[in-house]
Order: C-alpha cells, then structure tokens, then sequence
C-alpha cells in the first residue's frame, strides 16, 4: 500500500476506534445482555438498558418458545399471560408455566382485565386456571382501556377503581401475593393516579423515559420495548427493566421485601448498600455478559406537566 493511502487508511482506523469509545461511553449496559436485541432501538428508553435485572413478557403471539435460550440469553423473569376477560385461556400458557420452570427462568402470571365482563366473574375465572404455586412470581392485573376490541366502552373512574380492587383483592387471596399492577400511559392518567400506591407498578414506555409519561414517584418493573429480540423466540418479544436491587429481587421472590411500598418483613432485615461511586472490579451476571457494570443512582421521578405529555404513546399487553 503507498503511504499516503498507509496514512489515509490509519487516521480511518483511529476514527472508528474513536466513535466505539464513545458509543460505549454513551450505552455502557447493552453490553449487559449481549444475546438480546431490538429490531427498534429508541433512545429514549436508554435508562431501562442500563438496569441490571431484566425479563420479558409473552403470550402466544411469541408462539413455540425454546425456554433454554431465554434462560441462557439472561433473562432473570418472565411475565406469562394466562387468562383474558371471564372465558379465556392463552393456548400456550401451560406449555410457557411449565417449560419457563422447567429451565430456571422466574415467572409469573398476568390477567388482562375485560371491561364488560364483572370482576367477580373475572376472578372466578383466574382462580380456575392461574395456578398456586409457591415459587411463582406474584401475579400481575394489566389494566388499559381497550380501544380495539369489541368492549371498546368506557366505565367510568369510580367503576374501574371498584372492579380493579375486587380482582387484586382475589388474585392475592388465590396466590398469597401481592399482585402488580401492569398499565399504559392513558389509563395510569384516566383512573389510575394516585390510586393502589403500596402495590407495584408495572409501566409501559418505550419511547422515552417514565418520567416524562408518569404523574408517579416510582416504579418497579419498566416495560421499555415491544420490538425486542431475544434468542429461543422467534420474531419480536416486549423487553423489562427492574427497578431494583439483586437483594431486594430476592427478598423480593422470598416474600421478605415489599416492592410496592418498600418495606421489609418476615425475617431478619437485609442490608441494602449503595453502590461506590466508582464501582471497580463490579460485574453483571455471567449470563447477562459479565460487563463491568456503572450505576445510575436512583432518583425520584418528577411530576408530569401537560407539556410532556404525549398521549401517542401507549400500547398493550394484550395482542387477541
């Protein structure tokens, strides 16, 4: 090669190495999970990648799931539908329970409540199917207006709070657990301020960070894309983030800490301890990558103004 192309060819070299550098300085955590991917990245999400603790949810939509390659992939949970209204069952619900334990992955069970059906029909229906076991996850209630279904009506605050709290209190009778609460950006902000505040909160955003979306202080789960790639599952899969601790995930699943109001109980307390500012030597998960890992500590999320307040942004678990 001459050596002015010799030249010419290193200081191209010397600017790719430069931008790697600072893509990585920009996004440390996708490194996190390496095996996962999103087919539509945005940046607005980029907090929830930098969460250590990370799951999916699924439905049949993601069709035949290999549960080993979730698992390898690093998938820490997964949120499995179970039932719909007062009369459905996923039909790959039993095949996802048992094959998720099958291969180490923690999940739980959700119910996408039907407007038109009655609560007490609808917990009826969860006690039926939702199975009772002790090391599942608790139960999650998704509640969001359904805006493209045949129960397209509206009830009203008052009803939707009444028929809300009827099924949370049956799920966590049938279960033993508290249920979370799962929701999108225009319900939340309809019927849902202010409202259940010792329960967790599973938030859907994927487009820009809760805290523009969210008249909240907190949350716990984060459902920040619906364009996901995850090996085992073929085409796209919603992705979450967990607000959190390894140890308060634990003693989470051990039933010693309270997510939703961040309490402990049942045992002896376990420390929580910020992590240092520079966090040295510290590495995720062997499944999730082993990456040195950089924390963000934790902050409180700001009220929501009407400036910041899109309401194009939502979405829903539920794909029937």
């Amino acid at each position: 090669m001459p050596a002015r192309e010799l030249i010419s060819g290193r200081r191209y070299l010397g600017a790719l190495a430069f931008l790697a550098s600072l893509a990585c300085a920009v996004e440390p955590a996708l490194a996190f999970y390496p095996k996962k991917g999103d087919s539509a990245p945005h940046h607005g999400v980029r907090d929830a990648r930098r969460k250590v603790i990370q799951g999916i949810d699924v439905s049949r939509w993601q069709g035949d799931i290999d549960w080993a390659k979730v698992k390898d992939a690093g998938t820490r949970f997964a949120f499995i539908k179970a039932t719909e209204g007062g009369d459905h069952v996923d039909p790959n619900f039993k095949r996802n329970w048992i094959e998720a334990k099958k291969h180490g992955v923690p999940r739980g069970a959700y119910h996408f409540v039907w407007w038109c059906r009655p609560a007490k029909d609808q917990v009826r229906w969860i006690k039926k199917h939702i199975p009772r076991d002790p090391d599942a996850l608790p139960p999650v209630l998704d509640v969001e207006w359904q805006n493209d279904s045949q129960c397209a009506r509206r009830v009203s605050r008052e009803d939707a709070l009444e028929k809300i709290q009827i099924m949370l209190k049956g799920l966590r009778e049938h279960t033993g657990k508290k249920p979370i609460i799962y929701t999108d950006i225009n319900f939340h902000e309809d019927v849902l301020e202010g409202a259940f505040n010792d329960h967790p909160y599973w938030l859907r955003s994927t487009a820009a960070p809760l805290a523009k979306r969210y008249a909240r202080d907190r949350w716990e789960f984060w459902q920040f894309t619906t364009t996901g790639r995850v090996p085992g599952i073929a085409g796209h899969v919603d992705r979450n983030a967990f607000f959190g601790s390894e140890r308060e995930f634990d003693a989470w699943r051990q039933g010693r800490f309270d997510i939703g109001s961040r309490t402990w109980h049942g045992g002896p307390r376990v420390a929580i301890r910020t992590p240092p500012p520079t966090p040295a030597g510290l590495r995720a998960p062997k499944a999730a990558g082993g990456t040195r890992l950089r924390f963000v500590p934790p902050g409180r999320i700001p009220s929501r103004t009407a400036d910041n307040r899109d309401i194009g942004t939502t979405g829903s678990l539920r794909r029937d």
